[in-house]
Parts: structure tokens; sequence; C-alpha cells
């Protein structure tokens, strides 16, 4: 085995295209090499990782938990699929400020 002599400067682009190639790093370890040498994310349009991979079965699940979990947010924020609720929503609880408003008006 040969030893090496002197240096040499890997830009960040190189990384970044060494990384895109490599298919034995751990997500942890890629991440480290990109923070460590600045190489950004292969691309920003890209899709995200799907965490049920080639599964199915197991793909449906975890579908099933999001949609529960939107639902539940909804829920829990006051949103609603129609948009036309809000408008009498908004007037019903207008009409019933000013009803307080003058009943209290009224015992000054």
């Amino acid at each position: 085995m040969e030893r090496k002599v002197g240096s040499s400067t890997v830009t960040s682009k190189e990384v970044k295209v060494a990384l895109e190639k490599s298919r034995t790093l751990s997500s942890e370890e890629e991440k480290v090499l990109r923070m460590r040498h600045g190489a950004g994310a292969p691309s920003k349009s890209a899709p995200l990782p799907r965490a049920a991979g080639n599964n199915e079965e197991l793909g449906d699940e975890l579908l099933l938990i999001e949609m529960q979990l939107m639902k539940a947010m909804r829920e829990r924020t006051g949103q609603t699929k129609s948009a036309s609720n809000k408008p009498k929503a908004a007037a019903a609880a207008s009409a019933t400020k000013e009803k307080i408003v003058r009943a209290l008006r009224k015992k000054k």
C-alpha cells in the first residue's frame, strides 16, 4: 500500500455528486457529510423519501394515520372544508355581539 503525499481539496459540488451516487451511507452519515462540506440537498423539488419504502400495506397504514391527524388538527383549529360557513358564522357572531353591546348601553 502506497502512502499518498500531498493534499487535495474537495469541493462541495464533488461531495454532492458523490453523495447522490452513494447508497451505502445512513441518513445520519449523509447529513454529517453535507453539513461538513457545505453540500446542499440534491434538489429542492425532489420528492421526500417514503417511510414505507415498497411496503404497500405500511404505506396505506401511514396514509390513514396522516388523514386522521389532519382531521383532528382541523377540528382543533376550527378549520372547515367549506369556506361558505365562515361568512354565516361571522354574521351570527357580529349580530350576537351587537345585541350584547346594546344591552350594556341600556344599563348605563
